[in-house]
């Protein structure tokens, strides 16, 4: 039997799809905010601005699927799910933080770029 090793630059590789998960914008929201704290689904829509109630279920559920995410349904009515990082959902959010921490701080160094990209051109 043949080994074939991860390789993101070939074809097919399922690196590909775990990256997209990892790196897709609601992706890389719900990871940093569930580094902080467990939440419930409502509460993770509210705290993440914008995304739809069909993305967040989307993406919650590939992220679970993939180990990143853990889903605890508790036996109460009304229903109550939480949803919490593993293990190795920790470490990916971790990473994840760090770029965004980056990019919050470039904000102004990019939007600056933007600019005298923009004046050159017109």
């Amino acid at each position: 039997m043949t080994v074939v090793l991860p390789d993101l630059n070939r074809v097919g590789c399922p690196s590909r799809v775990i990256l997209e998960h990892v790196t897709s914008r609601w992706g890389v929201l719900v990871l940093v905010a569930l580094l902080d704290r467990s939440y419930r689904f409502s509460e993770l829509r509210r705290h993440i601005g914008g995304v739809s109630e069909k993305m967040l279920a989307q993406t919650l559920q590939a992220l679970e699927r993939d180990g990143f995410v853990h889903r605890a349904a508790q036996p109460v009515i009304p229903p109550r799910v939480d949803y919490s990082l593993t293990p190795l959902g920790i470490e990916a959010a971790t990473h994840v933080r760090t770029i965004t921490a980056w990019v919050e701080s470039k904000v102004p160094d990019v939007q600056s770029a933007r600019l005298q990209y923009d004046e050159a051109r017109t």
